[in-house]
Parts: structure tokens; C-alpha cells; sequence
């Protein structure tokens, strides 16, 4: 099986000043709970979101080690000027 990482990339510009501002979105570990079912609490142990598909195709959003979409892994920002 192919492993893919997603990082999204857009640049912002700010509007007070003429220097931009890029972010980087990163998904790390896996927050759902999958013993929600069975009323306990359990997570997986997936650290970081990879994609199950290419870019573009629905796939993209299911991550592959844990089968969950990629809102329930953690959101990163980070910021570079």
C-alpha cells in the first residue's frame, strides 16, 4: 500500500501590509473515539492523517491506517512569513 502524506498549502495576504503570510495545514494524530458504540472510550493510536487516495478523488479524505475522514484528526496551522 502506497502511504501519502496531505499538506494543503494557500498563501493569505494581509491587508495593513504588503508582505504575505503563508500557511500550512497539517493533520496529526486521530481524535475519535471508536468504542463510542459500546460506551467506552478507546482512540486507535493513529499519529498522523494519511490519505487512502489521490489528491482530488474522494479517497483523499479517509485516511488509511485508522479508515476515519480527516476531521477527526487533529488540525495544525503553522504559519510562515
Amino acid at each position: 500500500m502506497k502511504k501519502m502524506n496531505v499538506v494543503v498549502k494557500r498563501e493569505v495576504v494581509n491587508n495593513s501590509s504588503s508582505s504575505g503570510v503563508r500557511n500550512s495545514v497539517r493533520y496529526g494524530e486521530c481524535q475519535k473515539n471508536h468504542a463510542a458504540n459500546s460506551g467506552g472510550y478507546a482512540v486507535d493510536g493513529c499519529r498522523e492523517f494519511m490519505a487512502s487516495a489521490e489528491e482530488g478523488t474522494s479517497g483523499a479524505l479517509t485516511c488509511a491506517a485508522c479508515g476515519c475522514h480527516r476531521n477527526f484528526h487533529k488540525r495544525e496551522l503553522n504559519s510562515e512569513t
